[in-house]
C-alpha cells in the first residue's frame, strides 16, 4: 500500500467510550503531519471541529485507511456499506471478542506508530450475496458472516428445503439454518456446532439450528456454489436476516439464493497477529498432553 496520508474515523454511537478514542486518534494522526475526516455521527458524538461525511462509503472515497472505533457488530456495518472498495478497514475493539478487528483500542498508540512505519498486511475478505423475493419484496443484500434463516417467537420448527447447485442437499426441520462464510464460521455458525475454518478457505458452510434428525450435521460446500433454501412452513414466521443486522420475513414458498459475491473487503492486520493466535487468546483453546 502507498503511505497513509488521509486517515478517516468512524464509531459506534451507542459506546461512550468512543467519543474520548476518537479524539485520541485524531491528535495522535494529526501530530504526525497527517490528515483526518470523520463520519458525520463520530465528529458530532467527539465533538471534533473537522472535515466529515455523511456516509461510511464517502468517507472512504477520500481517505487512505478507515479507522472503525467499535466491536464486530460495527464491523460488520461498515464492511456491508464499503463492498467492493479498496480502502482498507482497521478495527479497534471497545467491544466483546472483537473478531474482526486488528487491535485493542487501548494499544491505540503503538498501532498507529505501526501504521505509520507501514508494518501490517492487508488481507482480503470474502462476502457473500443473497437475492431473491421475501413475503412479495425483491430483496440483493450483502454478508460479510453469515445469512440466517430462522423462526419467529413461536416455539415450532421450520420446513426448510435446500439445493446446492441445483441438486436437493436435504429437507430441514429445524430452528433455523446459517449459511456462513470462513469469516463468519466464527460466530453463530461455531455456537450451532459449525466448523471453523481459516479466514483463506475458499468454503461455505451451511449449519441447521437445532435439527430435529440427530444425522443433520454442517456441510461444508465450494465456495463457487449456489444454494439455494426454500421456505416450506405454513402459518409460522420465518425470517431471513444478514449479519443480525438486516431482517426480512419470509412467506411460505420464497426461495432465498446465496452465493459469493463479486465484491470483497479488505482488513488490516497488524504484526504479530494471526488467525490461530485469534482462536486461542479469544476464545480460550488449550492443548492437553496424553500420556
Amino acid at each position: 500500500m502507498d503511505e497513509i496520508r488521509r486517515i478517516g474515523l468512524v464509531a459506534n454511537p451507542e459506546k461512550s467510550a468512543a467519543a474520548p478514542l476518537l479524539r485520541q486518534a485524531a491528535e495522535l494522526t494529526r501530530a504526525t503531519g497527517r490528515e483526518f475526516i470523520a463520519e458525520a455521527n463520530a465528529a458530532q458524538m467527539a465533538e471534533l471541529s473537522v472535515p466529515s461525511c455523511k456516509g461510511v462509503r464517502e468517507l472512504a472515497a477520500h481517505c487512505d485507511l478507515i479507522v472503525v472505533l467499535g466491536g464486530d457488530g460495527t464491523m460488520l456495518g461498515v464492511a456491508r456499506s464499503l463492498a467492493g472498495s479498496k480502502t482498507p478497514i482497521l478495527g479497534l475493539n471497545i467491544g466483546g471478542l472483537g473478531f474482526l478487528t486488528g487491535a485493542p483500542a487501548s494499544e491505540m498508540s503503538a498501532t498507529f506508530d505501526c501504521l505509520w512505519r507501514g508494518e501490517y498486511e492487508i488481507d482480503e475478505r470474502a462476502l457473500i450475496h443473497a437475492k431473491g423475493v421475501a413475503s412479495g419484496n425483491p430483496f440483493d443484500q450483502l454478508a460479510l458472516n453469515d445469512f440466517v434463516i430462522s423462526r419467529g417467537a413461536a416455539s415450532r420448527l421450520i420446513e426448510l428445503e435446500v439445493l446446492v447447485d441445483g441438486e436437493p442437499l436435504t429437507h430441514y426441520r429445524c430452528d433455523g439454518l446459517i449459511v456462513c462464510t470462513p469469516t463468519g464460521s466464527t460466530a453463530y455458525s461455531l455456537a450451532a456446532g459449525g466448523a471453523v475454518m481459516s479466514p483463506d478457505a475458499q468454503a461455505l458452510t451451511i449449519t441447521p439450528v437445532c435439527p430435529h434428525t440427530l444425522s443433520n450435521r454442517s456441510v461444508i460446500v465450494s465456495m463457487d456454489a449456489i444454494i439455494e433454501v426454500k421456505t416450506l412452513s405454513e402459518r409460522l414466521e420465518v425470517f431471513l436476516s444478514a449479519d443480525g443486522q438486516v431482517q426480512m420475513p419470509l412467506a411460505t414458498g420464497d426461495v432465498v439464493r446465496i452465493r459469493k459475491s463479486a465484491e470483497s473487503i479488505r482488513l488490516v492486520r497488524l504484526p504479530g497477529s494471526s488467525f490461530f493466535k485469534t482462536l486461542r487468546n479469544k476464545l480460550n483453546w488449550s492443548g492437553s498432553s496424553v500420556k
